[in-house]
């Protein structure tokens, strides 16, 4: 991993604290002790809509590119290892969520500490961020020392990160937890040596892509 790479995630994860200690007044609970419920802002930017478009958005560039790409290119073959961080990151992602069961802070009532209360409340961690994080990080350590403007696609997860509070659907840690949670698939399957694992058990036709059937 190089020192640019290390650096940039480090501001990212440090962009996202600042904004979570920010407000002084308030008081910071849950296991970091920083999380607090920030304003209720579903508008412009911030807007629900557009998560889910960065949501489908991702989902559809990296399986759609994967398949078109084949896994015999380079960029193909980085896109399958988005896919096995992805659906391995997000296995891990649910498991937890029904692990700790913890509340929202929209239905909290302001208290960050309310965890294991049961089904419904599915807050730690982030499995939005954990998607756009796991399939980001293939792509920004293939290829971010040819380009250093690749690092530039790390603000997507901090960008999803902030909206999400912003809509108080997760805590500060939520959103930090799925941020490490998709680095870390991500770093895992891209220092994979050989076949990515899903596509290993596909139909070889996959390996090549469907750009070679038109």
């Amino acid at each position: 991993m190089s020192w640019v790479f290390t650096v940039t995630r480090a501001r990212c994860v440090l962009a996202l604290a600042l904004l979570a200690a920010s407000p002084a007044c308030l008081a910071g609970g849950g296991p970091l002790g920083i999380d607090h419920e920030l304003s209720y802002d579903n508008g412009g930017i911030w807007s629900r809509n557009n998560q889910l478009a960065l949501e489908y958005g991702t989902v559809l560039f990296e399986v759609g590119g994967a398949l078109w790409e084949g896994g015999d290119t380079r960029f193909g073959n980085t896109l399958w290892q988005s896919v096995d961080a992805t659906a391995s990151s997000g296995i891990v992602a649910y498991a937890l969520k029904y692990a700790f069961s913890r509340v929202r802070p929209i239905d909290s009532g302001g208290d960050p500490n309310l965890w294991f209360k049961g089904h419904g409340n599915q807050s730690f961690p982030s499995g939005e961020v954990t998607l756009v994080s796991s399939m980001l990080t293939p792509i920004v350590l293939e290829y971010g020392h040819d380009d250093p403007w690749v690092y530039a696609l790390e603000l997507l997860p901090v960008y999803d990160g902030i909206a999400r509070m912003k809509v108080q659907a997760h805590w500060q840690s939520d959103v930090i937890a799925g941020f490490a949670l998709g680095t870390g698939f991500g770093w895992l399957m891209h220092s994979h040596q050989g076949t990515p694992f899903v596509l290993s058990v596909l139909p070889h036709g996959f390996y090549v892509g469907l750009k070679k059937s038109f």
